[in-house]
Parts: C-alpha cells; structure tokens; sequence
C-alpha cells in the first residue's frame, strides 16, 4: 500500500522501494538509480523530514528560491537544477548548483563556459532535449541534439556527463525515454535523467540514472 502523502518520510521510504523494486525488475542495482527530490515550491514542513530521513539530493526549479532555501543547509547535499535558466542567472546557478540539468542552446552554453572559466567551478550538465518538441517547453529538439552536444564540447569546452526530457503528458512516456537512451549512446553519455511521479518506473526500466520525483515524496504543491 502507498504511504500516505501526509507523511513525508514515509511517502520517502514508499518511493524508495519502488525506485529499487523497478532497478530489480530492469536487471539493475538500485544503487543505479539516483532519487532527486524535488522540492522546488514545498514548504520546508515537507521537506526537512525527507532530509532528516536520509535524502541528500534535491532538486529545484528556480536559482533565487533553491538559493533561499539551501544556502545555510546545503553541507553534504548535491543540489540540482532542473528548471530552465536564463543566462542572467548562469553565473549564481553556475556558483551554487552541483548540477545543472538545462543546458539547451547555444547562449546558454556561452554564458555557463565563461562562468566556469570566471570561478574555477565546474557544476556537472546535462543537455534537456524536448523529445516531444514541445513549443512550450525549453530542450534542443532531437534532431538538433547531436550537433549541439558537439558544439558544447569543441566550442565552449564543456562536457556534458547525460541527458534530460520532460515527456509530453498526454503521449506514453516509454518511446521518449527510449530516444533519449539512444541519443545518450550514441554522443557517449553515460547519464539520463528522465522520469517523475507518474513515470519514474517507467524511466527506470528505459535505463535512467536518475529519477525527478516531487509529488510522490512530498504530496501536491499546494
């Protein structure tokens, strides 16, 4: 049975075990699979007994609010962004994200090389490809994603270690999963980032090696 949302721990441990009954399931070690919860817009209420539970990597949407939240409690936490970036923020979130997991055009690329360069830090990257080329959504559209990682490699001296999506809502998130997977492979990386509340079983049997799950640990954002 799922732990009731109104307990955040306990919703924790419940994705926990999924997360390591799918890994098994796929033939994988649970260790495979990293949990990033996202705590972007909860209230610390929810999030700090999924801390006090164990959990050491968070994700957040925005670069003021992850920054507010985390800037006296991020010691021995890895804390990733996972909303998109304007490049006007590239130099804070370069300064204080481990990773960073929106680099999707060229500026963008530009800003993050000169930032890095600037402050002797290197947040790992990930390249967002929107699979379903989604005119709302941020990402390198698939067909372009080859010749951008490329780009960021030679031209800016990045090295992006994976790759993430944000599957169409209304469309079976498997076959996206699944050309992210392809993408990866055949550009050399080893990383993807795919799967929420709703899919991450799914994305965990597709090869992600990490999984964005809010809702299941923390309950709706209210």
């Amino acid at each position: 049975m799922a732990a009731s949302l109104a307990d955040p721990a306990a919703s924790y441990a419940n994705v926990v075990a999924r997360i390591a009954r799918a890994a098994q399931a796929a033939g994988r070690a649970a260790s495979d699979v990293t949990l990033v919860a996202v705590s972007k817009l909860q209230p610390w209420g929810a999030v700090a007994p999924v801390l006090e539970a164990g959990q050491r990597v968070f994700g957040e949407n925005r670069v003021q609010e992850a920054k507010e939240r985390w800037a006296d409690k991020s010691e021995g936490l890895i804390l990733h962004l996972i909303g998109p970036l304007q490049t006007n923020k590239a130099a804070d979130a370069v300064g204080f994200f481990d990773v960073i997991e929106t680099l999707d055009r060229e500026k963008l690329a530009r800003f993050l090389a000169e930032e890095v360069q600037k402050q002797g830090r290197s947040p790992r990257l990930y390249v967002q490809v929107n699979t379903g080329e989604e005119p709302q959504k941020a990402g390198t559209t698939p067909a372009e994603a080859d010749g951008f990682i490329a780009q960021c490699r030679a031209t800016y001296g990045l090295q992006p270690e994976g790759l993430m999506c944000i599957p169409p809502a209304d469309e079976p998130a498997g076959p996206h999963f699944a050309l992210l997977a392809k993408i990866a492979e055949r550009n050399g990386l080893a990383k993807l980032s795919m799967g929420m509340s709703g899919d991450f079983e799914t994305a965990i049997a597709f090869g992600a090696t990490s999984v964005r799950v809010g809702s299941a640990v923390f309950g709706a954002r209210g």
